[in-house]
């Protein structure tokens, strides 16, 4: 039987420390804390059950909340490009301080970047257009 990555970082201690690194720079990110309650506590135990959950832990999270539903909860959110890299920013921080290998790294990156991306729900504004008109000729 293959081991899970929940088991492989050690449980559910490992995902506690990794949202709390990446919490630490959302705190103080003028990005992101506006879209965050003033108290951090209970959005880092969702990410953190929710993200241990999802690497193979127990179904806690789920137990709890009901279905991830990530796109719906984040749906009141203006999220765009900056709002997504400045998430991933600290992640990869959080990550970088994990000590994992390779292997578990990179497919926490892969996962990380894709639903990320997934939750924009604001498009950059249209490039401004130029009444002018080139001739034909």
């Amino acid at each position: 039987m293959e081991q899970s990555v929940y088991d492989a970082v050690g449980g559910q201690a490992f995902f506690d420390q990794l949202v709390d690194r990446f919490y630490d720079g959302v705190a103080d990110d003028p990005v992101l804390r506006p879209l965050y309650p003033d108290d951090l506590g209970p959005s880092r135990d969702h990410l953190a059950g929710f993200l241990a959950q999802y690497w193979g832990g127990p179904p806690l999270y789920s137990a709890e909340r009901g279905h991830p539903r990530l796109r719906m909860r984040h749906a009141p959110f203006e999220i765009g490009i900056a709002e997504r890299d400045a998430w991933m920013g600290h992640m990869r921080a959080a990550l970088a301080g994990a000590g994992l290998g390779d292997d578990i790294h990179t497919a926490m990156v892969d996962y990380f970047e894709s639903a990320a991306t997934h939750l924009i729900n604001k498009q950059p504004p249209a490039p401004p257009t130029d009444s002018r008109r080139l001739p034909l000729s």
